[in-house]
């Protein structure tokens, strides 16, 4: 059978690609004539000569003016191909029934719609205003009236609630409507294909909507539920355009505005947004909200809301983001191009029309919702670098940034003008201070949703005090309930389905993982010096630890993005059938994270990389003393690529933003590190809010044991270190040492007379060993703490007391004599003081159950040269970590984490991923 195409576009070069694929006989094909002025030929031509089909590119068929007879020498060309059957897939011109009807087979028409309904050109566009619930396509037999010819073959879908005209097409209606095509021939060639003549009930004739403006203008009363106007907004997306007069003010003019990307907004499951201005909008009861989100519109008649995230200013064309209206970015001018850069412009569209098989790419196509996967983006970004040359800075992430073409468009002129790299840096009003031979320059708002923000109540900041001279750096905004949910619907919103970090996929999210480590290690100096100042660190140990090991963990979780994976389980059969189950790991959603002050970056480092690469969104609440360091490494969170809202952090008093974030119902996991007495508190909030997953790494007093049988020179070099590493503001910090009695008298005279070598100085000089505590509060209970030490018969060999300067310097302490009833001896003092213990020569058994004899499991230590003692010992301590022959080695691949009242759940290693995944079971029967 010969067939002959009438029609142009897309559609119909794919259904010639099919039809050809499948062993048709095309025997011509019939389109418009190249595009006037550019001498473009229309695809399908395109796509015919490059399989060497004829091509008649046909201007008018019908004698004028617009009789029913077809041109003479056009129909001639017509007869020449000999067709026994006609396919017009997509059609504006009008066609003969002289042509029609003359092959053996005549005429079929494509419609997308489920005829008789629909009946007209805007047949999508009114399938979505009038709320159907199903779409479809018809496959008809041509005659002379509109889209009237008896029926062949129908198609079906249901509408989904946020469809558009776009997405209803690219998902069924068109590689659908080719397949039935395709179908429909097979019926045909085979005399199987059906004739049913379409009834008249039911049937609508739909009028076109293109060109009338006044059928595009919403009517707010006609459109009264949110329903309605939701239909109508999307049944007009992305032509013509809904559309109608907004303004800020009463006493401005009306601005004429388009509205796209529609979608319904549950209050009673996202919460009130927070108003960044209202607008009025002509027939609209009550004053629209713009916010984060978007433009949210009331219904006139139910009063429910809608969610509007696209607008076009008619005046100069311009598509912006329905958040940004109002605002200045909404009045500045689209991007003037050069012509090169036109032409550049014509060339990604091209790029994007042949990814996604879409012949009409607008301002807003998003290139995900149109319908690309992960392979997608890396050959738009593979054929974008080639076309604009190898200078162009472009990465997978960069387009889930940027997803709408215009966007798109913009980001890549300006990256190939040089104006940028693709690195943003939020707005805010610096805090600028002079130290370590640098100029600081930091935020002292809140963070949330990529942007430094005021709090409800900024009269309530939090000084900040440097340790070191007592004097205030400066305050920092604290945050309330109130800010805590706006950093929540933050978190929420970027964690949705749909969302760009939800779409992206996890080598990308990976690779913004390992940016954000780069970006630290290049600011390595400026973060460790802000944490030298807010939080004592000594700056050389800022540099090694505080940053360094923060690096290191962000470089080895980002590893860790690609390898999050679930299993393949046997289970039992239900015979005759077979039975699989699947673990899936998800990411569990929004996470609230509450880290200490002893390692400010460190901390939050370790909770927050686990949790962004196991892909969930975080609210922070960084220790009230020392918030600096998270909110610079904010800044470098949105230069480095992170969309909105994944990260937020949130400045603040424990009894207020921390409850608050303990006691959210959106929240769905807690990291803490803290105190134990906080962290019961934290596991109560857990249980009684909404039973929300925790993990919790709380106080220790490790143990160390010191054999006679080690290695001298190391038992002192890691004895020292193990108390005063971090001016003994360290979880994991020995508690308490027990040396065996023979070399107890040595090892005691030995570490004295190393504290007293120690450099008791300003922390920024690289000198410094030894630097002030975090806080007065904590500085006074360190020596109540020595004093209840000496009140109980401790002997007080070295310290004990405060420096003798300015600062929270406290003297490096040293007890001995000290027995298993003391307070010192079972409480955590987290600072830097040694308890010595002596136990008796050769007594293994005794020392392990004096060192058990404790609340508390964080961490232990042992020292002998003995690998079978070693291994005996560290069986049965009873702690999460056990160092043997070295102390304080912790490593971002190792997991850590306490047992008995020191907690649990990990940090660092594999097992902090675990933490912040939920597996789901999923159980499969075939045959």
């Amino acid at each position: 059978m010969r067939v002959a195409i009438i029609g142009q576009s897309a559609f119909s070069a794919d259904f010639l690609d099919l039809m050809v694929s499948e062993g048709y006989h095309v025997c011509g094909v019939f389109t418009l004539p190249d595009q006037a002025g550019t001498g473009r030929e229309d695809i399908l031509a395109v796509r015919a000569k490059e399989l060497q089909i004829p091509v008649f590119k046909i201007k008018r068929w019908r004698v004028p003016p617009d009789t029913d007879k077809c041109i003479p020498d056009v129909f001639e060309q017509y007869k020449s191909v000999k067709a026994d059957l006609n396919v017009l897939p997509y059609c504006n011109q009008f066609i003969p029934m002289e042509v029609i009807n003359f092959p053996k087979y005549k005429s079929i028409n494509y419609h997308p719609s489920l005829l008789p309904r629909h009946r007209g050109a805007a047949s999508i566009n009114w399938t979505l205003i009038e709320g159907d619930e199903k779409a479809g396509l018809t496959i008809f037999w041509t005659d002379d009236g509109l889209d009237t010819g008896p029926i062949l073959l129908q198609r079906s879908c249901f509408v989904r609630p946020n469809d558009t005209v776009d997405s209803l097409y690219s998902r069924f209606l068109f590689p659908e409507g080719i397949k039935a095509l395709v179908e429909s021939v097979e019926m045909i060639q085979n005399n199987r294909a059906p004739s049913f003549v379409q009834p008249e009930e039911g049937a609508t004739y739909d009028p076109i909507l293109r060109g009338k403006e006044a059928l595009s203008k919403i009517d707010f009363d006609k459109s009264d539920t949110s329903e309605k106007l939701h239909n109508f907004i999307r049944g007009m997306d992305k032509v013509p355009g809904s559309w109608t007069n907004i303004r800020t003010s009463a006493d401005l003019e009306w601005d004429k505005v388009k509205f796209f990307s529609s979608t319904h907004y549950y209050i009673e499951d996202y919460g009130m947004p927070d108003s960044l201005r209202t607008v009025q909008i002509e027939g609209l009861k009550r004053e629209a909200i713009v916010h984060k989100g978007g433009l949210l519109i009331f219904a006139n008649g139910d009063g429910k809301p809608i969610n509007v995230a696209k607008l076009q200013i008619v005046s100069t064309g311009k598509m912006i983001h329905a958040s940004a209206y109002g605002s200045a970015d909404a009045n500045r001018p689209p991007l003037e191009l050069t012509d090169e850069e036109q032409v550049i412009k014509n060339q990604i569209k091209t790029i994007w029309s042949a990814i996604l098989s879409m012949a009409n790419i607008n301002s807003s196509t998003d290139f995900f919702f149109a319908g690309a996967g992960s392979m997608d983006v890396t050959r738009l970004v593979e054929e974008v670098k080639e076309l604009v040359g190898d200078s162009l800075t472009l990465e997978n992430e960069d387009v889930y940034t940027a997803p709408q073409f215009d966007e798109f468009v913009e980001m890549i002129i300006r990256r190939a003008r040089g104006e940028s790299s693709g690195c943003m840096k939020p707005e805010y009003e610096p805090v600028i201070l002079q130290a370590n031979g640098m100029t600081l320059e930091f935020p002292c708002q809140l963070f949330i949703n990529n942007q430094f923000v005021d709090s409800v109540k900024p009269e309530g900041a939090l000084e900040i005090v440097n340790p070191t001279t007592e004097g205030i750096i400066c305050k920092v905004q604290t945050a309330t309930k109130q800010d805590v949910d706006r950093a929540v619907k933050a978190a929420k919103t970027a964690f949705a389905r749909g969302s760009a970090w939800r779409r992206m996929n996890a080598r990308d999210r990976g690779k913004l993982l390992m940016k954000l480590a780069d970006l630290m290690e290049q600011h390595k100096a400026e973060l460790a010096t802000l944490e030298s100042i807010d939080s004592g660190a000594v700056y050389t140990l800022a540099l090694k630890t505080h940053i360094g090991m923060s690096i290191d963990v962000f470089r080895y979780f980002a590893g860790w993005c690609d390898k999050i994976h679930g299993q393949v389980i046997p289970i039992n059969n239900a015979l005759p059938n077979f039975d699989q189950a699947i673990t899936k790991p998800e990411p569990i959603g929004v996470c609230g994270l509450i880290t200490p002050w002893n390692y400010p970056l460190m901390m939050l480092s370790w909770k927050s990389a686990a949790c962004l690469a196991a892909g969930n969104t975080f609210v922070l609440k960084p220790a009230q003393t020392c918030p600096l360091t998270a909110l610079k490494w904010a800044e470098l969170v949105v230069t480095a690529g992170f969309p909105p809202g994944v990260v937020n952090i949130v400045p603040g008093k424990g009894s207020e933003c921390g409850q608050a974030i303990l006691e959210h119902p959106d929240i769905s996991k807690i990291g803490f590190t803290g105190s134990t007495p906080t962290g019961k508190l934290v596991m109560s909030a857990c249980a009684l809010s909404n039973v929300k997953k925790c993990s919790l790494e709380l106080g220790g007093k490790s143990p160390f044991i010191i054999f006679a049988d080690c290695d001298f020179k190391k038992a002192v070099k890691f004895g020292l270190s193990s108390v005063f590493f971090n001016k003994g503001e360290n979880c994991i910090a020995a508690g308490r040492l027990f040396v065996e009695n023979s070399i107890h008298d040595k090892f005691v005279d030995q570490v004295l007379k190393e504290v007293k070598k120690m450099t008791i100085d300003d922390p920024l000089k690289r000198s410094t060993v030894h630097g002030p505590q975090n806080h007065k509060k904590h500085l006074d209970d360190l020596v109540a703490f020595c004093d209840r030490g000496v009140k109980e018969g401790a002997k007080l060999v070295y310290g004990g007391y405060r420096a003798d300067r300015k600062g929270y310097f406290f003297m490096p302490t040293i007890f001995t004599d000290v027995t298993d009833d003391m307070f010192i001896a079972k409480e955590e003092s987290f600072g830097p003081i040694m308890i010595i213990s002596r136990f008796a020569d050769e007594d293994i058994e005794g020392v392990i159950r004096r060192a058990n004899r404790t609340n508390y499991g964080l961490a232990s230590g042992i020292m002998t040269n003995d690998i079978s003692k070693a291994h005996r010992v560290a069986d049965e301590l009873n702690a999460g970590t056990c160092f043997i022959n070295v102390y304080n080695k912790t490593d971002a691949a190792a997991p850590f984490g306490g047992f008995k009242e020191s907690g649990f759940g990990k940090d660092l290693g594999e097992e902090a991923i675990r933490e912040y995944v939920r597996f789901k079971t999923i159980t499969i029967e075939y045959q």
